[in-house]
């Protein structure tokens, strides 16, 4: 384990490890992130450190992929985005994740590399920052209020645990070059979350709109066309979100 920043500590460890194949998940994936700065280094800098160091490797890797954000795409007018659709990122995270993108193409003819555009996906162990584990949360501990911002923005979730898979088949095919949307293709606002977790449980939460929690720039609808990734790793699919908020309410261990 090291600080991506960290240009010879990353070095180091690659050269210890001498990985066979990597996928790259280290970021900072918080979208309001406070940290400005720090989320360019992260996500820019420190991948830019990463794959400096792997073209280096004695042995470099068959497979390296990359996961950007489904956010590049911004409000897009598109439904659902390919990943033929002109990003149009609407906030710093976005731009990062862009930029990302950008500066790994540098690297095409020298790594495998192959990028994921993932929309939203959650599960058990996800930070309760995001909106699903905080939703999740609450009513685990039989919460009777919750501050939540724009109700109404409708995002394409997948379960982490099809994600996963997902980016092992790619690293398992390679196409190298590509940029690939990790979805579902299907999508659901926050307030039908609400609803679901409210029959799971047989709980009912109040919510309550907390301006603080309002973007500005707020990505209204957000659904991936997941044909490419399908037409590359075979079948595919995610579960419904209902099943994976039952296996997030029943977890014993959130951590």
């Amino acid at each position: 384990m090291c600080d991506l920043l960290d240009r010879t500590a990353v070095a180091e460890v690659v050269s210890k490890v001498q990985p066979d194949v990597v996928a790259h998940l280290a970021a900072i994936a918080f979208v309001a992130h406070k940290d400005v700065d720090a989320l360019y280094r992260t996500n820019v800098v420190g991948t830019r450190n990463l794959l400096e160091a792997l073209c280096e490797s004695r042995n470099p890797p068959s497979a390296v992929l990359l996961a950007s954000s489904a956010n590049v795409y911004g409000n897009a007018v598109v439904d659902p985005i390919s990943e033929e659709v002109q990003p149009q990122p609407a906030n710093d995270y976005a731009v990062s994740k862009l930029a990302m993108e950008y500066m790994a193409s540098l690297w095409f003819e020298r790594l495998p590399i192959t990028i994921a555009r993932p929309f939203n996906y959650t599960g058990v162990g996800q930070s309760t920052d995001f909106l699903i584990p905080k939703i999740v949360e609450h009513f685990r501990q039989g919460k009777h209020v919750i501050e939540l911002g724009n109700l109404d923005v409708e995002r394409d979730f997948s379960d982490v645990r099809a994600v996963a898979r997902a980016y092992l088949r790619l690293l398992e095919v390679a196409p190298v070059g590509e940029t690939v949307n990790v979805c579902s293709g299907r999508i659901h606002s926050l307030r039908e979350v609400i609803e679901m977790a409210e029959v799971i449980t047989g709980h009912k939460v109040r919510v309550e709109v907390n301006p603080a929690f309002v973007r500005a720039n707020e990505i209204k609808t957000l659904r991936g066309d997941p044909s490419k990734l399908c037409g590359l790793i075979g079948a595919w699919k995610t579960p419904p979100l209902e099943e994976t908020l039952r296996w997030m309410l029943s977890a014993t261990d959130l951590s």
